[in-house]
């Protein structure tokens, strides 16, 4: 029986790019770096995110696994990633639970820039 998630992973190609990209950008901060700096984690919330580096075994891909990283305020982190010039995958999209946008990470990976309406 599955009893939580242990963590959410993404495989990058060039681990100091992919850490100026997540902790840079995002401001994600590391609370794990092992296996030589190959693996880097995040705690998020009661999450864990983490990025590996692992050559041919773990090539990262566009249509790959995506996570979603709830943000305070929408609409200025938007503003916030595009003044950077980071990639969108997709512009703004609102649902009837929440709105969101889709980046790519330097290898392509895709992340949801997420937030969920109030609720009343």
């Amino acid at each position: 029986m599955i009893t939580e998630i242990a963590f959410t992973g993404s495989p990058v190609t060039d681990m100091k790019r992919a850490r100026e990209f997540y902790e840079g950008v995002l401001g994600l901060k590391p609370t794990m770096d092992s296996a030589g700096g190959m693996w880097v984690e995040y705690e998020i919330g009661s999450g864990v995110f983490g990025i590996g580096c692992y050559g041919d075994v773990w090539k990262p891909s566009e249509q790959g696994t995506c996570v979603a990283f709830e943000v305070e305020d929408f609409d200025s982190e938007i503003a916030r990633l595009k003044s950077l010039g980071v990639k969108f995958a997709t512009d703004v999209m609102p649902t009837p639970i929440c709105r969101f946008a889709i980046i790519c990470d330097p290898d392509g990976n895709r992340i949801l820039i997420h937030k969920r309406h109030a609720h009343d």
